[in-house]
């Protein structure tokens, strides 16, 4: 049986060349155009960020909402670190239960401003594991966040099915210790959580990498999550490689990766293409070598 992950699609964001400036000009047309490549490619979410628009985000996000969904029926995951705009957004959203909330992390004052607007809209919640103090440093800070998170979430009554944990991804270049942290959290979410999903931000593990191998990451990265039943991942629907993953169309290749997680190593003399592709990332993201930008010509 293919694993399969829900994609969450990321390109239309504020900090992206033809999605920030059309969404600054407010032209419809480009994000639209974005929105149903986006669709078209297999993403299951479309996510839409803009950022924390301090200025005019509760005009923005509104704005931005009703234009993708008059463009396309596939559910909108909201993003912004501006809660007045996440809630003005959410106003506007046709499909409310369907749609994600991205994101409540465990910051007392976004738990407290978001927590009520999820349980009115009945929307989906990622739940960031990220504190007052910022970072968690281990599997164990994320579990009693994810717990402190999950305890305010269903006193306001949203259940854990409509809960998606973010244990947040890291940089590669930060050393693999955090992405193991991450990666012990997925094995606990089920005790934890019964019922609940995950996702994660799959860039963050490329971010601070040249461009043409950030892609190399997030797939191994992607297909390392899937060990431990990641149900929605936060992807760039433009690479076709990473889709075709989420899709279920690379079991060999999560077999394999999910082997070399068990202690069992292919042989890397009989790999080659995409496997050995893998098969190097993979050796690089679980720290067994040390990151350098030649990983792959090693």
């Amino acid at each position: 049986m293919a694993m399969t992950v829900k994609a969450i699609a990321e390109s239309i964001n504020i900090m992206g060349k033809r999605s920030g400036t059309a969404m600054k000009a407010r032209e419809t047309a480009p994000i639209c155009e974005m929105a149903q490549e986006e669709s078209k490619a297999g993403a299951s979410y479309i996510d839409l960020n803009i950022g924390p628009a301090r200025k005019d985000g509760t005009e923005l996000m509104p704005w931005v909402a009703e234009a993708v969904q008059g463009s396309v029926s596939t559910p909108l995951c909201l993003d912004t670190t501006n809660t007045d705009a996440m809630a003005a957004g959410f106003k506007v959203v046709s499909n409310k239960t369907d749609a994600i909330m991205n994101s409540i992390s465990a910051q007392p004052e976004r738990m407290e401003k978001l927590i009520p607007v999820a349980a009115e809209t009945g929307c989906n919640v990622i739940a960031l594991l990220w504190g007052p103090d910022g970072m968690p440093r281990d599997s164990n800070e994320r579990a009693a966040m994810a717990v402190d998170l999950m305890m305010a979430l269903n006193e306001a009554g949203i259940p854990n099915e409509k809960i998606l944990f973010d244990p947040i991804g890291t940089p590669i270049t930060l050393g693999a210790d955090q992405i193991a942290s991450g990666l012990e959290f997925m094995m606990m979410l089920s005790d934890i959580a019964p019922g609940a999903g995950s996702t994660v931000g799959l860039s963050n593990v490329s971010n601070g990498v040249a461009e043409h191998l950030r892609k190399y990451l997030d797939r191994t990265y992607l297909i390392m999550l899937m060990k431990y039943g990641i149900t929605t991942a936060i992807v760039n629907s433009y690479d076709e490689e990473l889709m075709a993953i989420c899709k279920g169309e690379r079991q060999d290749l999560v077999d394999m990766v999910h082997g070399m997680m068990d202690g069992t190593d292919p042989d890397p003399a009989t790999l080659s293409g995409t496997a050995l592709e893998h098969y190097k990332t993979y050796k690089t993201l679980s720290g067994q070598t040390v990151f350098s930008e030649s990983w792959l010509e090693l």
